[in-house]
């Protein structure tokens, strides 16, 4: 993935990435912030959190990990990170699912994740199927890297509503075609502009920002119905004054 991103198209791909993350990630506040992946895409540039750090695994590391460390396994506490940032790390984990209940769990309360991916159901995610199709027919149309597994948007989306967590933002873009050329993809760049108004949701690459909800119990005090007792009026002795003849 990180040799992809030199190509034109993975330029392409990265100067719209890097805008959304500038876009959102400059007004998240805190105290600690991760990104978890591909860090050849400066994902955290913009942020204002004092204590980033970038982590990766062994097997996807670029030249500048800060730290190298499982996805389904990060060395931190519970609830110590205010913004996990995952730039197609859900599509490179070997246990995306894993990998997202280790993200909630080093998440604070209100806690933010930033997760980018390909969209399925695009120009670049029907060649992406089409080339693993050709791949067991021995061809090779390979124009995304093959090792990654395309992970729906809708489908992620359900996966966060699991773990408590709330969509906050998401949004779709490049719309450009599968091609490798600098030239071609110059020549779509009217596809922009009309693919966020005709059809937005077959963007190449999909955008989520996620909160952190926290369910508490809240302890609520009964009310009972106050109960009026009438007061009951006493007997009072009578003496009676009337003379029986026998």
């Amino acid at each position: 993935m990180n040799d992809w991103l030199s190509t034109p198209a993975g330029a392409y791909l990265r100067e719209w990435e890097s805008r959304q993350f500038d876009k959102v990630i400059a007004d998240i506040f805190g105290y600690h912030a991760l990104q978890l992946g591909l860090s050849t895409l400066p994902a955290l540039q913009s942020s204002r959190i004092l204590h980033c750090w970038v982590s990766e695994n062994q097997s996807t590391a670029g030249p500048l990990p800060g730290l190298l460390a499982e996805d389904v396994a990060l060395p931190f506490p519970d609830q110590s990170l205010d913004l996990v940032v995952m730039p197609h790390t859900l599509e490179l984990s070997r246990d995306p699912h894993s990998c997202l209940r280790e993200v909630d769990r080093v998440l604070v309360p209100d806690g933010r994740v930033v997760i980018s991916g390909f969209n399925p159901l695009s120009l670049w995610g029907m060649r992406q199927q089409r080339a693993g199709l050709y791949a067991r027919l021995g061809w090779q149309d390979d124009f995304l890297p093959p090792q990654l597994e395309c992970l729906a948007y809708w489908r992620l989306r359900d996966w966060l509503r699991l773990l408590s967590f709330d969509i906050e933002q998401g949004c779709f873009g490049a719309y450009r075609p599968s091609v490798q050329s600098d030239k071609w993809l110059q020549r779509f760049a009217w596809m922009d502009k009309a693919g966020d108004r005709w059809w937005p949701i077959f963007g190449s690459v999909y955008f989520l920002v996620a909160i952190k909800r926290v369910r508490g119990m809240h302890l609520i005090n009964a009310k009972w119905k106050k109960v009026s007792r009438k007061r009951a009026v006493s007997a009072v002795p009578t003496v009676n004054t009337r003379h029986h003849q026998p």
